[in-house]
This record gives structure tokens, sequence and C-alpha cells, in this order.
């Protein structure tokens, strides 16, 4: 639960649950009670996060992140409206078969990613769901253009933002 708490609180015990797969750890929680902060999200629901953890204000803005085609994040929450604000099913196989990476704007995961390789280089091709606003698209341009010179170094960035 410590572990957990590290990476994704604030949580809920629920959160904590689904993320292990692990049942009963409401008694744990009351064990560990004690050493944890306990804060109440808009819905009034406990959450439970390490006393030490950083908790930025809730205005400060969240950088754009391209996550892997499987990430923990999408999955790590009992209500995963949290990072989730739309009906899309969480893109993992088999089904979608996690051929796409997810992208987070301000905390949200509102755009697919997928790099492709040809002769001349390799291309990020970025796919919305929502409209991004113009700061919106320089910052994800920007992480971009790193996540192109992690994956495909010394090569131009070729990068395609649209549907």
């Amino acid at each position: 639960m410590l572990r957990y708490l590290a990476a994704f609180g604030p949580a809920s015990v629920n959160d904590v649950q689904t993320w292990s797969g692990l049942t009963r750890l409401r008694e744990v929680a009351e064990r560990l009670r004690p050493g944890l902060r306990v804060f109440r999200d808009g819905s009034g629901r406990e959450l439970l996060d390490l006393p030490d953890a950083p908790r930025p204000d809730p205005g400060t803005p969240a950088p754009p992140r391209f996550l892997p085609e499987y990430d923990n994040l999408l999955l790590s929450h009992a209500d995963r409206t949290r990072v989730i604000p739309h009906e899309r099913p969480v893109p993992l196989p088999p089904g979608n078969g996690a051929a796409q990476g997810t992208l987070l704007v301000d905390g949200l995961w509102n755009a697919t990613w997928k790099i492709t390789r040809d002769k001349r280089g390799a291309v990020l091709h970025i796919h919305p769901f929502i409209p991004f606003s113009a700061a919106d698209v320089a910052a994800i341009t920007a992480e971009a253009e790193r996540l192109l010179a992690f994956c495909a170094p010394g090569l131009p960035p070729d990068i395609r933002l649209g549907p």
C-alpha cells in the first residue's frame, strides 16, 4: 500500500485494491492511518497519501506526458475519471492491442500517439480527442521533440498533430 501511494497517491483504499487485485486492504489502511495524511476528494471520498509526498497546488498545470503503449497509470484507480475524462476504453490487449501510447495533457488522457519509421526517419503521429489550445500545442510539440530525440536520435523531428 505504501509503494502504491508513493506512485499514485493521494488515493482511496478502493484504488489500491483495483491496482493490486488484493482485497480487505481497509484493515491495512487502518493500521497505517496514523502515519498517513487523509484528504477528501470533490465527492467526499477519503483519499490517503504519504505524509511527505509532494502535492502541488491544484491550479498548477501538469505538463504534457507521452505514456507508453501500456502504462499502469490508466489502470491504477478505481475511479478512472481522475485521468480518463471520457468514455474511451483503456487501450490494452487483447482488443485494442495497445498499439498506441497515451498522451496526458494537463494530467488527463486526451490523445493517442505512435511513432512510425520509414526510409527518411521517424514520424510521431498524435491523434487528439479534443481541440488543443495554442499553448497546449506548443507544450505538446516541445515534449514530442524530446521524445523523438530519445527514440530516434540524430533524426530531424517529424511531428504530425491531427486526426
